[in-house]
């Protein structure tokens, strides 16, 4: 046994006590927040982080801690002289003493802060980002899609193995109303210096199938802020805000926006807040689709009554006159029979064969009668039949022009003769003499759009 081994405990505090005895009692550092939350105390915890110069790689972090007394002051100070609020992104001055717990490790306390080093690294470069965005006129594209009825496929760009991916999975798939969804997972790294170009890279293969999807979901799970560099890309904004599916982010922090949320068609708080968005929206189209359903029906049941009504009105009138009709016949052969019957007493001994012709011209005559009547009856019925079938096929074919000259009119199916539509500025270009050497213009065909320049 090695006599001269220590404890760990014993190991921590002579490494507590030789920063302390060879650290200032305070020190000022530059650094970048991240991460900044406050509890329900008024603490503030956050971490410290330096990169490389490139800005992508973490050279440097460390925990901090702002006591409530000390950041309820601070935090005024600092958000009055900046007018910026104490957030994740700013890369700032700050007083602190060295702190080294033998149980809780390295950690920085927070004394005081200089407000005149203010805008960060990453919020400046968000801001650089965000402006460059709005001089390409791109900014808003993704955002001005309308959502497919009903948004039900699903192209979901996630690390498979994220708790996130799993979560909105389940919420989506056991939704109380039953309604399916069909999702395709189309793997990414979502952390780190290759997360840019893996996303994009999906996105890439997306397009290729955008006819077999309503919407795009981009989704993480949850994580520290340092980690969401990557969301503040422009390649990555300027792709997902030209892509011609609407793109629906959740990536797990809801006190942080990227530049990726800002451009998406819809931000969410969390992958599971994002599958609730598309329920919402399924529901709210079912819906709708209930009360169009609703409305066919009573509309369609009540032209049926009235049209039945319409009918017995008919019946009814020509029922009327045949039975007035065949009463006036019964009349003409109870007639015929009583003068028929005094004939017979009168000549039955004279003529009998004359009689019996009689008789038998008589009942021709009537049952001839009866037959044209009933004719006469079955004629008047079908044209009755025939007109209403008429009156049904005409408002039909009326129906069919107007839904033929709405499809023919829709702006799909002008692109797809060949038309084109210009815009400048996310506007759409009607007359020429707007337009002036130099502008940068957008063309959009049927099957993509290209940029060009006035000359």
């Amino acid at each position: 046994m090695n006599n001269s081994a220590i404890s760990l405990y014993e190991l921590n505090n002579l490494i507590k006590g030789v920063l302390t005895d060879s650290l200032p009692e305070m020190v000022w550092i530059r650094a970048e927040m991240s991460d900044v939350r406050v509890n329900q105390n008024g603490h503030c915890y956050l971490e410290f982080i330096e990169k490389d110069r490139k800005g992508k790689t973490l050279v440097a972090k460390a925990r901090g801690m702002i006591w409530a007394n000390t950041f309820h002051l601070l935090r005024a100070y600092f958000e009055n002289s900046t007018k910026q609020t104490f957030s994740s992104g700013l890369k700032v001055l700050v007083q602190v003493s060295v702190e080294f717990h033998e149980l809780y490790g390295f950690s920085l306390t927070v004394h005081d802060i200089d407000p005149s080093y203010t805008l960060g690294d990453q919020a400046l470069n968000r801001a650089t980002i965000l402006r460059q965005l709005e001089e390409d006129g791109v900014l808003n594209l993704n955002k001005e899609l309308e959502l497919p009825v009903p948004t039900n496929r699903v192209a979901i760009i996630s690390s498979p193995t994220a708790a996130g991916y799993e979560d909105f999975l389940d919420q989506l798939n056991r939704n109380a109303f039953g309604f399916v969804f069909y999702t395709k997972l189309f793997p990414a790294i979502m952390q780190g210096d290759r997360s840019e170009e893996s996303i994009i890279y999906a996105l890439e293969r997306i397009y290729e199938y955008q006819n077999c999807f309503d919407a795009v979901v981009i989704i993480r799970g949850g994580g520290a802020t340092s980690d969401l560099s990557s969301f503040d890309s422009y390649l990555l904004a300027a792709s997902c805000a030209q892509f011609p599916l609407p793109i629906i982010t959740g990536i797990g922090h809801e006190r942080d926006e990227t530049v990726l949320d800002i451009v998406a068609h819809t931000r969410a708080k969390t992958p599971t807040a994002v599958a609730e968005f598309l329920i919402d929206n399924l529901s709210d189209t079912a819906t709708e689709l209930s009360e169009i359903s609703h409305d066919i029906v009573t509309l369609v049941s009540q032209r049926l009554q009235d049209e039945a009504v319409l009918l017995s009105v008919f019946e009814t009138k020509n029922t009327f006159i045949l039975k007035g009709w065949y009463k006036e016949q019964e009349s003409i052969l109870s007639s015929a029979k009583s003068v028929l019957k005094k004939g017979m007493l009168r000549i039955q001994k004279e003529n009998q064969q004359a009689f019996t012709l009689l008789e038998d011209v008589l009942k021709k005559r009537s049952k001839q009668l009866v037959k044209d009547g009933l004719d006469e009856f079955a004629s008047i019925e079908d044209t009755l039949k025939k007109g209403i079938q008429q009156q049904y096929k005409n408002e039909s074919i009326k129906l069919d022009t107007l839904e033929k000259h709405l499809h023919l009119s829709s702006p799909e199916n002008i692109l797809k003769k060949g038309y084109t539509l210009t815009m400048k500025d996310g506007k759409v270009i009607k007359r020429s003499t707007i337009l002036n050497q130099g502008d940068e213009i957008i063309t959009v065909f049927t099957d993509g759009e290209i940029e060009s320049i006035v000359k």
